[in-house]
């Protein structure tokens, strides 16, 4: 039976949720038929009978499951092929490295990205993206991305321990990649394919990472529209 998984796109039906791309990576990693369902902001209130508030969201058959982590610990109970987690350790070590990420990288691509995101939107999601995130951020999101080029050299430096890690193995996750792999792809995913202004530098050995994390799974991460690298 086909899994759906229903993702947030903008206008021009380019996928917008981080948290959907490592779910997208966790179910070919599971070797799982999916197709994708796409959806607004503000369709999600009208999805599973207004049970859900965010995506990702999936349904198996009579089962509706949100939130990527436990859609992840969903498809390890449900399918017990090819685990995401292989131990609760590792589901701990990816839990810490998504804290880490989210303090070290993933606040900056947000503030790179806002306006962006709101630029890409369909014309039904702007006026609720631009209230709620105004709100988030507690000014207008021209005002927050005014000197977003700034954020740059943090943002770089703090990725150093992820090159770090990748210096002698291919993934994060070692040999193969892990769902800490999924978690960082689904981020730059996110970034390239909205972003106009590329977060990496040239050289930045993680680009051999991103190409690597793109080509997995017959290519399910090719096709952004914009460089991450400049």
């Amino acid at each position: 039976m086909t899994i759906h998984l229903h993702e947030l796109v903008t206008e021009a039906g380019r996928p917008l949720s981080p948290f959907v791309w490592r779910i997208k990576y966790a179910l070919a990693h599971k070797g799982l038929d999916f197709d994708t369902r796409p959806v607004g902001f503000t369709d999600i209130p009208k999805l599973c009978g207004g049970q859900h508030k965010t995506v990702p969201i999936i349904e198996d058959g009579a089962t509706t499951v949100c939130d990527s982590w436990a859609i992840a610990d969903y498809l390890d109970a449900t399918y017990k092929q090819n685990p995401i987690f292989s131990s609760p350790a590792e589901r701990a070590m990816v839990k810490f490295f998504e804290g880490w990420f989210f303090d070290a990288a993933f606040r900056n691509l947000f503030a790179v990205n806002v306006l962006d995101i709101h630029n890409h939107l369909r014309p039904t999601d702007k006026a609720y993206f631009r209230q709620t995130r105004e709100k988030q951020v507690g000014t207008t999101l021209e005002a927050f991305t005014a000197n977003r080029e700034a954020r740059l050299p943090d943002l770089r430096k703090n990725l150093k321990p992820m090159r770090v890690a990748l210096a002698n193995q291919p993934f994060l996750g070692g040999d193969k990649p892990n769902y800490a792999d999924y978690i960082a792809l689904g981020a730059f995913l996110w970034t390239s394919a909205l972003c106009t202004l590329p977060v990496l530098e040239k050289d930045d050995m993680l680009n051999g990472w991103l190409q690597r994390g793109f080509d997995l799974y017959g290519g399910i991460g090719r096709g952004a529209p914009y460089p991450l690298a400049a």
